[in-house]
């Protein structure tokens, strides 16, 4: 079976404009449906994160108004807390891509705060696309993308992708205080060929080995693609 490497953010909290710290961390959802999907098909997840910090939930996302409910709250509980992978990471500046048929990087806030900025997740996600491996991003990481940028250059560019629009950014009364947008930035910044769907709909977009999800919900839709392209593996 396949071996898939999850790019986690190892961020717990996120400095907004007036300079005040903003709790986050990574989106349960967005952990935890693709872990259930890949490891019930007998695949093997291993975390990385910089530093090899323990990542942080964002802890909005365990709450039941975020899961359809208490029983959908604790099931999302209960996937985290079995997923062993999660309490013993790696950090990313030991990672072998070589070892790995899959990068996934799932969202929340966090990846905002650091994975934008890590040069370490920067090289591995500039030799994942060159590699024609599959690369998976969804909601807020692919703010991982501004990290590959090598004076002022990404081989992102020009890439069909979606990622958590700023209209979603607005509705969860986070932009006006965002010190930056990701849509904005990977459009202007990057180049990207954006795509979206509706707000919290599921959407996804696949160029090449690139495959991006817009928001959490998309997570679950990404899961099940790694499932299809690692068949054989």
């Amino acid at each position: 079976m396949a071996k898939v490497l999850f790019i986690v953010s190892g961020a717990s909290y996120w400095v907004v404009k007036d300079g005040s710290r903003y709790a986050t961390g990574y989106w349960a959802e967005e952990f935890a449906n693709p872990y259930r999907i890949l490891t019930d098909a007998g695949h093997e997840v291993v975390v990385a994160t910089p530093g090899g910090v323990i990542p942080t939930p964002d802890m909005m996302s365990l709450r039941p108004a975020m899961n359809g409910g208490i029983d959908g709250a604790l099931r999302m509980e209960s996937i985290i807390r079995e997923a062993e992978a999660l309490r013993r990471p790696l950090q990313l500046s030991d990672i072998r891509l070589e070892d790995y048929d899959a990068v996934y990087l799932p969202g929340g806030h966090g990846p905002m705060a650091d994975l934008a900025f890590d040069a370490d997740c920067g090289r591995l996600l500039r030799r994942q696309l060159a590699s024609g491996n599959p690369l998976f991003i969804v909601c807020h990481a692919p703010a991982s993308i501004l990290s590959t940028r090598i004076h002022g250059e990404s081989p992102f560019t020009g890439y069909r992708m979606t990622c958590f629009t700023d209209e979603e950014e607005e509705a969860v009364g986070v932009a006006a205080i965002a010190p930056w947008l990701l849509e904005t930035d990977l459009k202007a910044k990057i180049g990207v060929q954006f795509s979206r769907g509706p707000i919290w709909e599921p959407y996804m977009v696949e160029d090449r080995n690139l495959v991006t999800g817009q928001n959490p919900a998309s997570a679950a839709v990404l899961g099940g693609r790694m499932v299809e392209l690692l068949k054989g593996a």
